[in-house]
């Protein structure tokens, strides 16, 4: 139980070191949607996200204003779109991306996610027509997000898929270059995707999930530098754990405290917490500055990865403590243009893509909002989409890719996203050709520990 000295601390947290709720939320089933006449179902779907979430927006904003917890995001999760329009072969697949984002608009939410594809084995009816579909759908919507699961431990890597994706990320950043290359900036590429990730851009509601059910993604980068910056530097690793377990234990019971409310006003079961420390834009509020206050002088030097396994053990083990159900991806984001310490590592010169990617290997995602010179080939996107899915297959683990190819813009320019996106220096990648590699295609095949049975 909490005494009053952890909840005093907990409102310090809230009041001063930018801890909130991050995200409240709600997935959505459509597979009762499908229908062979693609605007029948387009209207089905209009018709139950917006009979579904009608009361989400206003629901969170009660719970916020009662308990005194910031909720920032309010989100729709919904069955991937691919799956719909495999029983729909006529229908062109923007409908849907133009039917999710009226119903989003309709409902106030920020975001809403499923224009996705799950093809780690393989393509099935209505995969590839989605896929291909990606780039108009994020450029003529403004709320929804996709996503496509490329590979998992079990299944191996599809690389028939992978080659797809590198054309696709850019031209969702062609297509929208006069908006910040937004378009990538709403594209994930997986490979061990959750079912039942809270977060943007790659929420997604799995099949195995009820019909309708909340997710809860909480914050806190801020309020574990604070606690960090209090323990004396010679402190032993030992203690800096215990520290981090501590304060991450009241960081998941608030966002438990959070998915029960909205569970029971809203009358939908509850899902699942996501402990992910998601960083902002904001001063202080930096998963990089953590690793600092540990011990780096900068993000990205010697000692990083291990820093950053350090911190991501340590906030699993003190979030499963709190709350039954945990879930999603749940550790630490390492998103360069979203987490302020993570731009100014890359700005002094310490960090790189190449960092980033030994980093993703103990994180709880991978490349995440990186910005690469707009010359960047497909084929070199492809290949990094591979090497992440490879790190993620062998080690059990979520990785992802989201990066954006700042068209008309090279390695040492800045593109500006604005928000929680923030802003990112364009990084260097290597542009040394993958092409006989990446077009090959087939199967990575999966690695022996996929063997569990």
């Amino acid at each position: 139980m909490l005494d009053t000295n952890d909840i005093l601390e907990t409102i310090q947290m809230i009041s001063d070191e930018n801890l909130d709720v991050r995200t409240v939320t709600m997935g959505i089933s459509l597979l009762d949607c499908a229908d062979p006449d693609g605007r029948k179902a387009c209207e089905k779907i209009y018709r139950k996200i917006t009979t579904c979430a009608r009361d989400l927006v206003k629901t969170a904003d009660e719970i916020s204003a009662t308990y005194g917890m910031p909720i920032v995001n309010k989100r729709i999760s919904v069955t991937p779109i691919a799956m719909l329009l495999a029983s729909a072969p006529d229908a062109d697949p923007v409908w849907y991306a133009q039917t999710l984002d009226a119903a989003a608009k309709a409902v106030g939410v920020n975001f809403i996610g499923g224009y996705s594809a799950l093809v780690h084995k393989g393509f099935s009816a209505g995969d590839k027509r989605l896929i291909e579909s990606i780039p108009q759908a994020l450029a003529q919507t403004e709320y929804v997000c996709s996503s496509v699961n490329i590979g998992s431990t079990k299944t191996g890597i599809n690389m028939d898929a992978v080659k797809m994706m590198g054309p696709v990320i850019r031209q969702a950043a062609e297509l929208t270059k006069d908006n910040m290359c937004m378009g990538a900036a709403k594209l994930v590429v997986f490979c061990n995707a959750p079912e039942d990730n809270p977060f943007m851009a790659g929420a997604f509601h799995g099949v195995g999930e009820p019909d309708c059910v909340i997710h809860v993604g909480v914050s806190g980068p801020g309020a574990v530098r604070a606690a960090l910056a209090k323990l004396p530097k010679d402190a032993s690793l030992d203690q800096v754990a215990e520290l981090i377990k501590r304060t991450a234990f009241k960081i998941t019971r608030m966002g438990q405290l959070v998915g029960n409310l909205a569970s029971q006003r809203l009358g939908v079961p509850f899902g699942i917490v996501d402990l992910s420390l998601a960083p902002t834009p904001a001063p202080g509020d930096s998963v990089a500055n953590i690793l600092e206050e540990i011990g780096l002088e900068s993000c990205g030097g010697c000692g990083t990865t291990a820093t950053l396994a350090l911190l991501n053990d340590a906030v699993k083990k003190g979030g499963v403590m709190a709350s039954n159900h945990v879930g999603g991806l749940s550790g630490a984001f390492i998103p360069v243009s979203e987490d302020d310490g993570m731009i100014k590592a890359v700005e002094r010169g310490s960090l790189s893509i190449e960092k980033l990617e030994a980093m993703t290997a103990v994180c709880s995602v991978g490349i995440d909002m990186v910005v690469v010179p707009g010359e960047t080939s497909a084929a070199v996107l492809s290949a990094l989409i591979a090497d992440e899915a490879a790190i993620g297959m062998v080690n059990t683990k979520t990785t992802a890719v989201r990066v954006i190819p700042a068209i008309g813009k090279k390695s040492g320019d800045v593109l500006d996203f604005g928000g929680l996106l923030g802003y990112a220096p364009i990084l260097d990648i290597s542009s040394f050709r993958p092409d006989v590699f990446v077009n090959r295609g087939g199967r990575i095949p999966a690695p022996l520990q996929a063997l569990k049975n």
